[in-house]
């Protein structure tokens, strides 16, 4: 069984109190679904930008099964 893919998405915004927060990493299955969590730590907030984090480090998605064969090869 494969798990869902998450994608690290990273957005900047602005709170609803006029204050600017970069760099804010959320995972989600979508845009979408990291939108909505996002709204939900911050009510009230305007999005100024949103970004799929991909490459380097950051873009390696992993399952369970690589997961465990990684750590029982150690």
């Amino acid at each position: 069984m494969q798990a869902p893919v998450m994608t690290k998405y990273g957005f900047r915004i602005r709170t609803r109190d006029g204050l600017t927060v970069d760099n804010l990493l959320i995972h989600g299955r979508d845009e979408l679904d990291a939108e909505r969590k996002l709204r939900q730590m911050y009510h009230g907030c305007q999005i100024v930008e949103c970004s799929p984090m991909y490459g380097g480090a950051r873009g390696i998605t992993a399952n369970y099964e690589e997961v465990v064969r990684l750590i029982a090869t150690r």
